[in-house]
């Protein structure tokens, strides 16, 4: 059975008085996604079904297995199948080529990873901080300040699964000097929703994205800023919070952390250059 995006529910509503509706409800999927790579089990992560491939090429960027779409030789779901032999979608086989760098053999994150945690597989301290084959560039002067604090209310013109079940985060890319976004994800996991939009751009040849605002739905944590680092994105916007490890990790990797992004207002935490005020 295939995994899906939105599932039907029931739910008895109450107030302090009592019952006061029973009726359908749509949640959001959540299911496990096993990443095997060539044959070996990498991690077990949670996530909301769609988009996988762009999920695992974007997981292998932020995990340095991989720099560009050229180390992926194939994935296919065909190891996924239930007692019944039928397809779960919930396995995806990546071959790697041989000029990938690959996984650290100390680094393999072999555990589960919730969608909360985007790093809680990593076993070791020294395999949480990856060297980016994309630095971000020297700070100057690249979205305006008016621009900036317009993009989570575009963001949420385009959360079609959180609309509908109010349990998703989202993330877009926003190219400097255009109106759209480039692409816009959603997942129950931020960090997967990071990883679908930056996997989307590996598999278009598009790294670095040296012109491109990463706006989030969620709070700035120290992953999302490290996955915006290995993508070369200078400019993370997020509508909640930065954590402090958040912030020092952008003013060391050259990222502009910006939280608190929402009512047409925000904070910039480090880098302050790239905003302008015309």
């Amino acid at each position: 059975m295939a995994a899906r995006i939105i599932v039907p529910a029931r739910v008895r509503t109450f107030d302090a008085h009592g019952e006061v509706r029973a009726g359908p409800d749509r949640l959001a999927g959540e299911e496990p996604l096993e990443i095997r790579l060539n044959g070996q089990q990498f991690t077990v992560t949670m996530r909301t079904p769609g988009d996988d491939f762009e999920l695992v090429t974007g997981l292998l960027l932020s995990e340095a297995v991989i720099t560009e779409v050229s180390h992926i030789v194939k994935m296919d779901y065909r190891s996924g199948v239930d007692q019944d032999g039928h397809r779960t979608y919930n396995v995806v086989d990546v071959r790697l080529a041989p000029a990938a760098p690959g996984p650290r053999a100390d680094a393999q994150r072999q555990v589960f990873t919730s969608s909360s945690c985007g790093v809680c597989g990593t076993p070791s301290l020294d395999g949480v901080v990856k060297s980016s084959a994309y630095p971000v560039a020297h700070p100057r002067p690249l979205v305006t300040a008016a621009r900036l604090v317009s993009l989570p209310d575009e963001l949420r013109e385009h959360q079609r699964v959180f609309s509908a079940t109010g349990g998703v985060h989202a993330a877009a890319l926003f190219p400097v000097g255009r109106d759209e976004p480039l692409v816009v994800r959603e997942d129950v996991g931020r960090h997967n929703a990071v990883d679908k939009v930056i996997g989307w751009a590996v598999q278009r040849g598009l790294l670095p994205l040296h012109e491109a605002v990463l706006q989030v739905s969620a709070r700035a944590s120290f992953e999302l800023v490290s996955k915006a680092a290995m993508a070369g994105i200078p400019v993370l916007s997020a509508v909640s919070a930065p954590s402090a490890l958040a912030v020092t990790h952008g003013r060391e990797h050259g990222v502009t952390v910006v939280g608190f992004n929402r009512k047409g207002r925000c904070n910039v935490y480090t880098h302050p250059e790239r905003i302008t005020g015309e």
